[in-house]
């Protein structure tokens, strides 16, 4: 089997503004990575995902108001008790972590970006002080609903989008998917890390706290079963060091 650090090799370039600077402001700093993670516990056996959001056959619900984020895709609207999920998107798990593809000094392991917490930063951004109009129209039935919201005529999962920090959930509509690839792109916010694909990432996270630690996620990156990002493809096809 290859080496971590090798399915890891860093991509050439820097990293997009919009990831220094949402850290930045955030104040995030890189934790120290411990040599053993959560996940490779043996007897622990790793969470199930959510079913997916099925018709919403009640009478049109529009919800309008002040909505306080959760996560990078999920609203909660205080004063009516309902909660939000943003339709056609998927964003990282606020304890999920992606890596740096740059290399920073000898260190093996790159540098851990919280993906999850900087979506969820995006959004609130957004959002804002603004009152938020979400239009439901699917359910996962005890959950959350999913539907359309928007701030001041502007969609929040394609302003998502836009900045980098969701990916789209098939079928979406095709601005999303143009936006999606826009920021592909660009290295915009995810897209300029190496990180795992939400639903796998949910599939096989044993811990889900906030208190989640780096090296988790390096070691489900190792053992992958997709590659989404763009710094993967870079690394693939980067020629190899003949000089070692």
């Amino acid at each position: 089997m290859r080496s971590p650090a090798l399915l890891l090799a860093p991509a050439i370039g820097p990293m997009p503004a919009i990831v220094r600077s949402s850290m930045i402001a955030l104040l995030m700093t890189t934790l120290s990575c411990p040599a053993r993670a959560a996940d490779l516990f043996r007897g622990q056996q790793p969470s199930t995902v959510a079913a997916g959001p099925g018709p919403y056959t009640g009478a049109p619900l529009r919800i309008y108001g002040h909505a306080s984020v959760i996560d990078g895709r999920t609203l909660w609207f205080p004063k009516d008790g309902h909660g939000v999920r943003l339709a056609s998107i998927d964003a990282c798990e606020l304890p999920q972590w992606s890596y740096d593809p740059r290399r920073h000094g000898d260190n093996a392991i790159p540098k851990p970006v919280p993906c999850g917490p900087l979506a969820k930063a995006w959004l609130k951004r957004t959002v804002g002080g603004a009152r938020v109009t979400c239009i439901v129209d699917a359910h996962h039935g005890g959950a959350p609903f999913v539907g359309r919201c928007s701030v001041g005529g502007r969609d929040l999962a394609l302003e998502m989008l836009r900045a980098g920090w969701a990916k789209t959930i098939s079928p979406a509509p095709a601005e999303y998917v143009t936006w999606q690839r826009y920021a592909m792109s660009a290295r915009h916010g995810m897209w300029a890390t190496y990180v795992l694909d939400m639903p796998e990432w949910r599939l096989k996270a044993v811990d889900r706290t906030l208190s989640r630690r780096p090296i988790a996620d390096f070691n489900l990156l190792a053992k992958r079963a997709s590659e989404i990002s763009p710094p993967f493809q870079d690394a693939r096809r980067r020629p190899r060091r003949t000089d070692r």
